[in-house]
């Protein structure tokens, strides 16, 4: 299982400043594909109430939005638990950030669960961490696949899906279901077969754009709250798609007939869907809930939060860092 060697920043380039009371160093693991992924690692300094006696920590994986990068709120939640007592790591998936994988810029269903996995493998293999109480937390498109990630893997005790996006629904039923017809996904079919074909001539891919900039005065509310995190100094990163150009046009199309969130209801162990109530993407959390079987299911909607809010509190503390903390707390002892 020899690891790529990444070319990762020594300097500290998050969109959030770094915490005084947490140590920090960047980490890399191998997911089952041979893909080496980049993490930023924090852990509490000094005595913690919930290490045990063995002097092992809880540990949660952290990963999101899709299309960000570990060094925006991922890093921002990871840091916050850390704060909180939480061995944490915010990596980067497969083909995008500091993580390897060719070609860029690619999505896979199946391989960004995985890498899911393998930070499970990662952190229950370190000798300051409990392998009995570790956790993950996925942001938007990664909310739903940390669900997908836990209806796998019984390893994680405890997940939080935040702002949750399911990816596979967007892709075979567009915003707010408004496609959700054969002739609308065989029409996508035709795009990307389209879009393959020219791909292949050029020997590259050709890329989606990001968040659109400039922004148009008739851009949906949601786009324009896109807008104003990563278009603007509140959460531009320079190695964010959504920042910047964005996936490969073909980069996402095997979503739109592999659904992530077909055994949700199978999910056994703790989960907390956590959602504004004024998110245009509600209505996926409130539907991924609906799922949700046992009374170990919680469901936390943050009255007047839109999407982005929870990305990094949108200047309200937005984001019910005591909920998060309690969840797992209960549920990783």
């Amino acid at each position: 299982m020899n690891e790529q060697r990444l070319n990762l920043a020594a300097e500290w380039d998050k969109t959030f400043p770094q915490s005084d009371v947490v140590d920090h160093e960047k980490v890399t693991f191998r997911n089952r594909y041979g893909i080496t992924l980049a993490a930023d690692l924090y852990r509490p300094r000094g005595a913690v109430a919930n290490r045990d006696a063995a002097g092992a920590l809880p540990a949660i994986a952290v990963c999101g939005p899709f299309g960000a990068v570990k060094e925006q709120c991922a890093g921002l939640y990871a840091q916050t638990m850390a704060e909180r007592g939480f061995l944490t790591i915010a990596f980067d998936p497969s083909f995008t950030g500091e993580s390897g994988g060719e070609p860029r810029y690619m999505a896979s269903p199946d391989i960004n669960t995985e890498d899911f996995l393998a930070a499970i493998d990662y952190l229950s293999c370190r000798d300051d961490v409990d392998a009995e109480r570790v956790g993950i937390i996925g942001i938007c498109g990664w909310g739903g696949m940390a669900l997908n990630a836990v209806a796998l893997d019984p390893r994680i005790k405890a997940t939080v899906a935040s702002t949750i996006y399911d990816m596979s629904r967007i892709a075979a039923k567009g915003y707010f279901d408004e496609a959700d017809t054969p002739e609308a996904r065989q029409a996508q079919r035709c795009a990307y077969a389209e879009q393959r074909t020219r791909d292949f001539a050029a020997g590259a891919y050709e890329r989606a754009g990001g968040v659109v900039d400039p922004l148009p005065e008739d851009a949906p509310f949601f786009v324009k709250d896109y807008y104003d995190y990563y278009k603007t100094p509140r959460g531009y990163h320079p190695r964010s798609l959504n920042s910047n150009e964005g996936w490969n046009v073909i980069g996402t199309m095997s979503f739109l007939n592999q659904p992530i969130l077909a055994y949700a209801g199978e999910i056994e162990n703790a989960v907390m869907v956590l959602h504004g109530d004024a998110a245009h993407s509600c209505y996926m959390g409130k539907d991924a809930f609906a799922q949700l079987k046992g009374n170990n299911k919680e469901l936390v909607l943050v009255p007047g939060a839109v999407h982005t809010d929870l990305y990094d509190g949108g200047g309200k503390n937005a984001i019910p860092w005591d909920k998060i903390q309690e969840f797992f707390e209960k549920y990783l002892g």
